[in-house]
């Protein structure tokens, strides 16, 4: 008896589990979202689109993915919650169908010294395991190489225990090797104090010859140098012995008694270098960081050369390289010479590397090496190398979260972006996207485009679906989305040229370029191609040059708009004068700051590994003011009012009628000039989004009397609206008299300009040179170049 196999003709039910594909979002009222609901396909790439401000982070980051995080943290237990940041739930009605979210944000790597490329990615840990293993000759484990392991020696008694209660004392000796450089400990470079800008030594300490800030001889300082009895205060200092300079200077901390009081002596330099050197740069008070740039000068190890490394880890070689040759080649060619290892009793560990190195030259990020601080990345570097662990991960059914990861990123590079975000897509997961960039936009499987507007009047969804449906919708995305800039007609003639000779700083190859003053010039070229190395490097340091780098604002929730660039000074005096009362009052982290929230608006309640939670206090209704204060008014308002209003309203407020305040007025016009006059002025920096900060720094800059100005690439966050915006800004900047640098990747401004410096022809050391000069027409003209030749697809020549 034959038996056939029964084929099921019946289509199968579609399975419950299949059902889940999209994530749904209802209600959401995250910053300035107006009870936005959307429907995202999961496993598709959905681009967010919408002017700066208008609600995307607060919809994909402060939403989604913010959701998606604390729901993962709740999975562990308490005592583990306790060690992790506490998130609030979002404001949202219902959000469905979130899986785990991987944010690869623009914030810039931990600007920790000790941190560089290598040690950020693993690759440095791989390579050291690498040369403990074949590494000739062979001089111990993997931390042997590494320069952040100092070497320790230690000896000593120990309690060996032999059972049944009965223990015996040992002699015992401990080492352990490190790779840490001893000189320089592990930072490649060695401080040198300029003795003459501590002090003058012609003076006595009486007669005030210190000059460090803050050490004057009337307060503390006076008194214990004058009684610790190491030296003579009324003797010149050039006239001191030896060992009373050795005192003065470098004597390591000492019990004294001054005036029957116990106190610790510490000569001048530990002294300085425990309370300025260890500081941030960026974080001092501008004079005492003044002091530090002009009296300590940091110089490579003489040791160690600047490789942070002993001389037993350089000492250890495979085919003739030591650790810190590798470190220092540029990646693609690090990644030649792994390949060129076949060694089989480390292969899974020089395949992993290979794959890693094979990232980084894949993301656009070969011409790097990984001895680069990481401190020093731009900040579209920075999120491209945090993007090197997810590129080989085998990880599916993931939300994968960016934010503008075109940004530093020349036409030339953008495309192995899009191919990159397509691939972790066809992986199974679902990529979501915040970006402004046309070519992106155009890769999309669904696009949400907030707006209209920014601010108060953004936060709705004006349109969802495909990339063609957006380019009919007659949204301002919509409308921008084809926009192409035409070349100028004319340009303007230079007033004269800013010399550059000999530029070789990172991979610039003896550059000599004249920069025209008097125009708009723009710099371009593939990233890594040392843009940024001419100018930060040659022109930012010069005597009236004003340089905007991508840096982030600092600053707290007690931090706005109005404390930021310096608006609250004028308004202060304005509403003191007018009422005949103390300036002080009318700050709300001064005098008049509500008793009961310390000025803050919200009363935090820390409830431990929960989220803490922010209630508006009662006394004040979130205005931050006491009610007292709240009595002044100036042309009807008081304070709070005042803070509550959009740029654009206090700009007319402040200009004309008994509230006419000049300077205020000209700090509100910059603020419109830069397109934030729908910002609030009391709105918490913490809030803004990153092209809203990158405008306010411009906008606070431009106060500086300068003649030459340096933007980095001010359209980061920028969407296709408001560039032309900021051309017209360039051009009045100009048109002022002064001399404009940009170093920019969006072709709409290399269009605009009136001089193109574009250097190549590739990254790393494959570039370092300037490849073309002259105007953009010219460019479009030769196409000579990568630049020249995407610009030439753009304008439509």
């Amino acid at each position: 008896m034959s038996t056939a196999t029964r084929t099921d003709t019946q289509p199968p039910a579609l399975h419950a589990a299949d059902s889940h594909d999209l994530i749904r979002v209802l209600g959401a009222r995250e910053n300035n979202l107006k009870d936005v609901s959307v429907e995202i396909p999961k496993r598709r790439l959905t681009v967010f689109t919408g002017v700066s401000g208008s609600g995307k982070s607060s919809l994909v980051f402060g939403t989604i993915a913010a959701e998606s995080q604390r729901l993962i943290n709740e999975t562990y237990s308490a005592f583990v919650q306790g060690f992790m940041p506490t998130l609030t739930r979002p404001e949202v009605d219902v959000l469905e169908g979130l899986t785990t979210a991987i944010i690869v944000d623009q914030e810039r790597m931990g600007a920790n010294p000790r941190s560089t490329v290598g040690t950020a990615t693993d690759a440095n840990a791989m390579l050291r395991i690498l040369f403990s293993r074949l590494g000739e000759p062979h001089i111990g484990p993997p931390n042997a190489y590494s320069f952040n392991v100092p070497s320790v020696k230690a000896s000593g008694a120990i309690t060996v225990e032999r059972g049944a209660g009965r223990t015996k004392t040992e002699k015992a000796t401990f080492t352990r090797l490190g790779g840490m450089c001893p000189r320089c400990e592990g930072m490649g470079s060695v401080t040198d104090f300029d003795l003459s800008a501590l002090y003058d030594d012609s003076l006595s300490l009486n007669e005030g010859a210190l000059t460090v800030p803050g050490y004057s001889m009337d307060g503390w300082y006076g008194r214990i140098f004058r009684g610790c009895g190491f030296f003579d205060p009324d003797k010149p200092i050039r006239k001191y012995t030896k060992k009373e300079l050795h005192d003065l200077l470098h004597k390591e901390p000492t019990k004294v008694k001054v005036d029957g009081i116990n106190l610790t002596y510490e000569g001048l330099i530990p002294k300085i270098q425990k309370s300025m050197l260890a500081k941030d740069p960026e974080a001092m008070q501008p004079h005492i960081r003044a002091f530090v740039e002009r009296a300590i000068t940091f110089t490579t190890c003489p040791d160690c050369g600047g490789t942070r490394l002993s001389e037993a880890a350089r000492s250890s070689r495979i085919r003739g390289i030591n650790i810190a040759d590798a470190c220092a080649m540029q990646i693609s060619d690090l990644a030649r010479w792994v390949r060129g290892l076949a060694e089989p009793s480390v292969a899974p560990l020089l395949t992993t590397l290979q794959q890693t190195l094979d990232s980084f030259v894949e993301i656009g990020l070969g011409y790097l090496s990984l001895d680069r601080p990481s401190g020093t990345l731009s900040g579209g570097e920075a999120q491209r190398t945090k993007m090197i662990r997810h590129l080989g991960s085998s990880l599916t059914d993931v939300t994968y979260v960016f934010d503008e990861p075109t940004i530093g990123l020349h036409p030339h590079d953008i495309q192995q972006m899009n191919d990159l975000l397509l691939r972790l897509r066809d992986k199974g997961n679902t990529v979501l996207v915040v970006e402004h960039k046309p070519e992106t936009i155009a890769i999309a499987d669904h696009v949400v485009d907030l707006g209209p507007r920014a601010g108060t009047e953004g936060g709705e969804v004006v349109f969802e679906g495909t990339v063609e449906g957006l380019r009919a919708s007659g949204t301002l995305t919509g409308r921008h989305l084809d926009d192409r800039a035409s070349l100028k007609p004319s340009v303007r003639t230079p007033s004269g040229a800013l010399q550059v000779r000999g530029a070789s700083t990172h991979n610039l190859r003896g550059v000599d370029v004249d920069i025209p003053l008097g125009v708009l010039v723009v710099v371009t070229g593939v990233a890594g191609s040392g843009k940024s190395s001419l100018i930060h490097g040659s022109v930012s340091g010069r005597d009236g040059v004003v340089s905007i780098d991508q840096g982030a604002i600092r600053g707290s929730r007690r931090s706005n708009p109005a404390t930021y660039t310096g608006l609250l000074d004028p308004i202060r005096k304005a509403f003191a004068k007018a009422n005949g009362v103390k300036p002080a009052l009318f700050s709300a982290n001064s005098e008049g700051a509500c008793p009961t929230c310390n000025g803050a608006g919200v009363i935090y309640t820390d409830l431990a590994m929960m989220a803490g939670i922010a209630t508006i206090c009662e006394e004040c209704e979130g205005k931050r003011f006491q009610a007292s204060v709240l009595e002044y008014h100036l042309g009807g308002r008081d304070i709070s009012e005042v803070l509550a209003m959009s740029v654009t309203e206090a700009e007319e407020f402040f200009g004309a009628g008994e509230a006419r305040t000049p300077a205020a007025h000209a700090i509100l016009g910059r603020l419109a000039d830069v397109g934030l006059g729908y910002l609030s002025l009391g709105q918490p920096l913490t809030t803004l989004s990153g092209g809203e900060r990158q405008r306010l720094k411009l906008a606070t800059h431009m106060a500086e009397k300068a003649g030459v100005y340096v933007l980095d690439e001010p359209t980061t966050g920028l969407h296709l609206a408001d560039v032309a915006h900021l051309l017209g800004l360039l051009d009045r900047l100009v048109d002022s008299g002064r001399s404009v640098i940009v170093i920019e990747h969006h072709q709409a401004v290399m269009a605009h300009a009136d001089w193109i410096i574009d250097l190549g022809p590739g990254a790393g050391h494959d570039g370092g040179q300037v490849v073309f000069e002259g105007a953009p027409a010219d460019l479009v003209a030769a196409r000579s170049t990568l630049t020249g030749e995407h610009l030439a697809a753009y304008v439509g020549s």
